[in-house]
């Protein structure tokens, strides 16, 4: 029998397949549905201190507006959806997700402020999450703002978190960095204990009907994997972390590739949300089956097969495009 084991951000997991932030995990009864489907850890959708603030402070005015004139006026609003909406409710589906679940449970947090980084992050520890993903996304918007303060915020951020709470920490990072192996091991020296390649953006569309910006959303595919499945190879065995693949995870040749390049487990959404959650049995089957079929009796032994650490040159790794530009034109790239 094939062992599937793995460890990431120190908890032992079954296997290497969790369900990352999406719909499916924003409410109870769909994180029950990812744990009964099999998944082997559970990370929920990200708090965005904004989106906390706007509706504490919507429901501020709703509920003060008028008061005095009609105090029992209150009954009439609607009961705070516990599973969806405010930070309490967020607490809440931790804390519930938490009693019911024997899986790790992962709550994830895109502050605006380090105070307020630092005060969820509490609160999300003491709900009682196995671990805290720190989701580091924000436009860069201001041109006056250099790489380098970007990323000093970012780390002096996880410096505060880290001081602040006591369960492990995973950094949520995008692809755009200047070096992004050298800023990966400041994270760790900052207090990471994993990260997750990488972040997937949502950019922005142009509605020519209506000619205004307008959201676009689509599901990752698996070519998306490349530029994730380079740096955790380039960075499995040379930093002391753990490594999570996210994006592009549609079929267990998607697994395999990021564990051989070194990651401690892969992250999907997008393919849970077109095959349901049952499809983490396909993805851990399919595993399994490869590894069988190749003669690999644990993970231990295939993960990072084919990190930079191991390979005699990384010329297939760093080179690839001028390969590729050199086989396409039948000679040097003009």
């Amino acid at each position: 029998m094939v062992d599937l084991a793995t460890t990431w951000l120190g908890l032992p997991l079954a296997h290497p397949v969790v369900a990352s932030a999406s719909p499916l995990s924003r409410s109870l009864d769909g994180i029950r549905r990812l744990e009964d489907a099999g998944a082997a850890a559970i990370v929920l959708p990200s708090i965005y201190e904004e989106e906390i603030e706007a509706e504490d402070a919507l429901t501020l005015a709703l509920v003060e507006e008028g008061s005095w004139t009609q105090p029992e006026a209150a009954g009439y609003f609607p009961t705070a959806d516990t599973e969806t909406g405010g930070l309490e409710a967020r607490l809440e589906t931790i804390r519930r997700a938490r009693e019911a679940c024997a899986v790790p449970i992962v709550a994830s947090l895109n502050g605006s402020a380090p105070a307020g980084w630092v005060s969820f992050a509490h609160e999300i520890e003491a709900a009682g999450a196995s671990a805290i993903e720190l989701n580091l996304y924000r436009v860069p918007a201001n041109i006056d703002e250099s790489g380098e303060a970007v990323e000093r915020r970012w780390l002096e951020t996880v410096s505060a978190v880290r001081a602040a709470v006591p369960i492990p920490l995973s950094v949520k990072l995008g692809p755009w960095l200047s070096s992004p192996g050298h800023f990966a091991g400041a994270l760790v020296g900052a207090g990471a204990d994993g990260l997750v390649l990488f972040n997937r953006f949502y950019q922005p569309d142009i509605d020519l009907a209506t000619l205004t910006p307008k959201s676009d959303l689509e599901l990752s595919s698996p070519y998306e994997i490349r530029q994730a499945l380079l740096w955790i190879s380039l960075l499995a065995g040379r930093l002391n972390t753990s490594l999570a693949a996210t994006t592009g995870v549609e079929s267990h040749v998607e697994v395999v590739k990021y564990l051989l390049a070194g990651a401690d487990v892969t992250m999907t959404a997008s393919a849970l949300l077109r095959h349901g959650p049952d499809h983490i049995a396909t993805l851990r089957g399919g595993l399994a089956d490869w590894m069988a079929g190749r003669g690999f009796d644990s993970l231990a032994a295939m993960r990072g097969r084919l990190a930079a650490d191991r390979l005699e040159t990384t010329e297939p790794l760093l080179r690839a495009q001028y390969a590729e530009m050199l086989v396409g034109y039948g000679g040097e790239p003009r």
